[in-house]
């Protein structure tokens, strides 16, 4: 009698694994949910948003703790060239469309985003020299003109603006940036800057602004994308999404750009 009653518990136990085998395997799987934003990016960044993203990137680390962002703010042209020879770095944000596609057709980029708009404005000293008050005064020899490198969205805008205006304008510098620009003209070292709008006013007074009237000005586009070789693409991904978010279009509006 023992005997039977052991192996029926033995039985037991047998089909109660089976069912619990049974119920495991058909049932949905489950999966896990996809990892966060985490670690490390790399932000190569055009030099005049260097006071936005900064912002924005403390927004961001907030926001998302067990980040970090990373920034390396310079002359588009020049970040892209490190870009295309393989720099590491997660994302890009331009101040220039034509400077992102040269990322892009390298491979290294792929399905950029405008997320701000930038306008040109002329920058004298706080205490100037020289009396500028339009572009035309810039065609005054006498008045020492600071621009961007020819090659430099900043220096393709200006040269775009003097050539709608039909300007005769001769630099006496060519700068690497335009917070370059910034500091020659802050310096009293030129009498006028050609730089953005962003510029000016981040310098808190510390040069004039001298605006452009709209039908004489021009803008720049500023795409913004993740970069193929990124060794986190889900934090490069998360930060490009909160620049286009309302948080990161809010610190743009503020700093004095445009909205896309």
């Amino acid at each position: 009698m023992r005997s039977r009653l052991a192996t029926a518990a033995l039985l037991a136990a047998a089909a109660l694994g089976l069912a619990a085998c049974g119920g495991s395997t058909s049932g949905a799987p489950t999966t896990s949910a996809p990892a966060g934003p985490t670690g490390t990016i790399t932000v190569f960044a055009a030099a005049s948003l260097t006071e936005s993203f900064t912002e924005i990137g403390q927004q961001f680390e907030a926001a998302n703790p067990g980040t970090k962002v990373v920034f390396s703010f310079g002359p588009s042209s020049g970040l892209a060239t490190q870009i295309t020879e393989k720099a590491p770095a997660d994302v890009f944000a331009s101040a220039s469309t034509k400077t992102m596609q040269t990322v892009v057709d390298a491979g290294d980029a792929a399905g950029p985003s405008t997320f701000a708009v930038n306008t040109m404005i002329i920058a004298t000293p706080a205490e100037p020299s020289e009396a500028v008050t339009s572009l035309q005064d810039l065609t005054n020899p006498d008045v020492k003109t600071a621009v961007c490198a020819a090659d430099v969205p900043c220096g393709v805008a200006a040269d775009a603006l003097f050539e709608k205006n039909k300007l005769a304008v001769t630099p006496v510098t060519r700068e690497v940036d335009v917070k370059a620009v910034l500091s020659k003209v802050q310096l009293g070292e030129v009498d006028a800057g050609i730089v953005y709008v962003t510029d000016v006013k981040g310098s808190g007074g510390a040069v004039n602004g001298i605006e452009i009237p709209a039908d004489e000005n021009v803008t720049t586009d500023y795409p913004i994308a993740t970069l193929t070789g990124s060794a986190n693409s889900v934090t490069a991904q998360a930060f490009v999404d909160f620049v286009l978010s309302a948080a990161g279009q809010k610190v743009l509006a503020d700093a004095g750009f445009s909205a896309p």
